[in-house]
């Protein structure tokens, strides 16, 4: 079929002065009308209707076929059909074409992509029965109108938003006609479908407010998260992942689970973000599925074949926690845990790039006191080794007799609830949103080598750690240096041992403070605006 697009652009916008020849990004805002029609799959014949002459020279250059539109049908009065007619009737005879579909595209809806106007095509040659197919937005709210001075709603009831009968209203964004309805004063015929736009393609220009909100989706990004997060490695790179997309306010996100993180793919779908599982395809085929500007990794090590395979896409890479051969190629890793043996360009690591959660930038700072009342357990989401009973067997005869409460709290994927419930006295609290309560309550925490060790520190509580693997025992954070008692590989760690160390640490209160001062010289709180400032530099 042949298809004509017709972009009309008068010279004498009076809104926005000049206003198709403005810049939009780094574009003047005619470019955007002109570039998604000419690249559509159908071969449209893309004309330009105007009455000025810089408006149809910058036309030509950007590749739109020309009309110079007659002055009597360029004033602020004039409709578009006049317009249209006139432009269609001087393409059919320069092309020596019978056209089948005229398609108005207006210059003020830049961000309609090629994608939704090749569809709408689609859809006119699919079904003949249909005479004019009109852009469009829902536009279903309580609304109101004035009638004889008086404002009348527009609804018979108060209900919310979706149990209201949905509205419409065109936008510029096309508008397809078959030609037999296509005259001087008509374009619309007896059997009109609407195609409805969103996620920024149905706005319109037609204030400065509405131009600034085309700037925004224009410097928009597509950022994909790729995270692993199941019974064996934990749920921290998940909950690491979730407070930088929380930071992330001006683009669009994405997560990406690996086909083994069924726990991580539930903990991020409750937070309501976009999120996948890989399916039989690769990594790199999911990623390039998604065309994202940028890949942030955190999935424990990366290797240099699938870094590269990211990079060759023209995809930006970021990863954390990164000690794996791909660790060299990508344009910014992050380690706040492991340390590095080597200097890399665009390598950030150490307690100065932790990130933490909300909740432990606004719970206050904890008061060591002369005796020690309660002890937290926690291990993170899975604690692969059931340290949780380890270490309420090593101390609960002490505890019960030094009047010390001994708390638990459990993360989402422990399952060692039955061999811990027997003991009395023991608060279990199971999947809590709120651990820094419990953190801070405590003047001891038992806890591993993982993320609970910073959020331990910046609350300034002191604590023994036991690594869960060792992996875990390179983590550097976890030390004196940092205030930490340290047993090492608690695998390796007798009963004993723990109730000694635990004991000690219940009579020293100087000790106690001293670890206290040592926490709180690391400034953790500013951390995470680090990192928010070096991914925002490559976006």
């Amino acid at each position: 079929m042949q298809i004509l697009a017709v972009i009309p652009a008068r010279g004498g916008s009076k809104g926005i002065p000049r206003k198709n020849l403005r810049l939009l990004g780094d574009k003047p805002l005619i470019y955007y009308a002109i570039t998604t029609a000419r690249a559509s799959r159908f071969g449209l014949d893309v004309f330009v209707s105007s009455d000025d002459e810089e408006i149809l020279s910058i036309a030509a250059q950007f590749g739109a076929n020309i009309h110079r539109r007659d002055r009597t049908i360029a004033d602020d009065r004039t409709t578009l059909d006049p317009v249209i007619y006139a432009a269609y009737m001087y393409a059919k005879e320069v092309q020596n074409k019978q056209y089948d579909l005229i398609i108005t595209m207006q210059p003020t809806s830049p961000l309609l992509k090629t994608h939704s106007l090749d569809e709408a095509i689609a859809l006119m040659l699919k079904r003949s029965d249909i005479e004019t197919l009109i852009a469009a937005k829902d536009a279903t709210h309580l609304s109101w109108r004035k009638e004889d001075g008086r404002f009348i709603p527009n609804y018979s009831a108060r209900v919310n938003r979706q149990y209201l009968t949905p509205t419409y209203t065109e936008t510029g964004a096309f508008f397809i006609s078959r030609t037999h309805v296509v005259t001087p004063t008509n374009r619309i015929g007896n059997a009109v479908e609407l195609y409805l736009l969103s996620g920024g393609e149905e706005i319109d220009i037609d204030t400065y407010e509405d131009w600034s909100l085309c700037e925004y989706h224009l410097r928009r990004k597509r950022i994909l998260f790729v995270v692993t997060g199941n019974a064996q490695v934990g749920l921290g790179h998940v909950y690491n992942t979730l407070i930088v997309a929380n930071d992330i306010l001006n683009h669009q996100i994405t997560f990406l689970v690996e086909r083994e993180s069924a726990m991580a793919y539930e903990k991020i779908a409750s937070k309501n973000y976009p999120v996948l599982m890989q399916g039989e395809r690769s990594l790199l085929e999911e990623i390039e599925a998604q065309s994202p500007d940028l890949v942030i990794n955190d999935r424990l090590d990366t290797d240099q074949g699938y870094i590269e395979g990211i990079k060759r896409l023209g995809i930006k890479v970021a990863n954390f926690e990164d000690l794996g051969a791909g660790a060299a190629y990508a344009d910014l890793v992050i380690n706040a845990i492991y340390p590095e043996k080597h200097v890399l360009p665009n390598h950030y690591f150490g307690h100065d790039y932790f990130i933490l959660r909300d909740e432990f930038l606004y719970t206050p700072t904890k008061v060591i006191m002369p005796h020690v009342r309660e002890v937290l357990i926690t291990f993170g989401g899975v604690d692969p080794n059931n340290y949780t009973r380890m270490c309420i067997e090593a101390i609960y005869d002490y505890c019960r007799d030094h009047s010390i409460k001994i708390t638990v709290v459990a993360g989402f994927g422990y399952s060692g609830y039955e061999g811990i419930e027997g003991y009395e006295g023991v608060e279990i609290c199971r999947s809590v949103s709120n651990i820094s309560y419990y953190i801070a309550r405590a003047d001891l925490v038992f806890t591993s080598a993982g993320r609970t060790t910073y959020e331990v520190a910046s609350l300034g509580v002191p604590s023994i750690v036991l690594a869960q693997n060792e992996r875990e025992l390179t983590h550097f954070f976890a030390s004196s240096e940092f205030g930490f008692v340290n047993l090492g590989l608690g695998t390796t760690v007798e009963t004993a041992q723990i109730l000694q160390t635990f004991a000690a640490l219940c009579d020293d209160e100087r000790s106690r403070r001293y670890m206290h001062e040592l926490m709180r010289k690391t400034k953790l709180h500013q951390g995470r605006k680090r990192v928010n400032r070096l991914l925002q530099n490559l976006f």
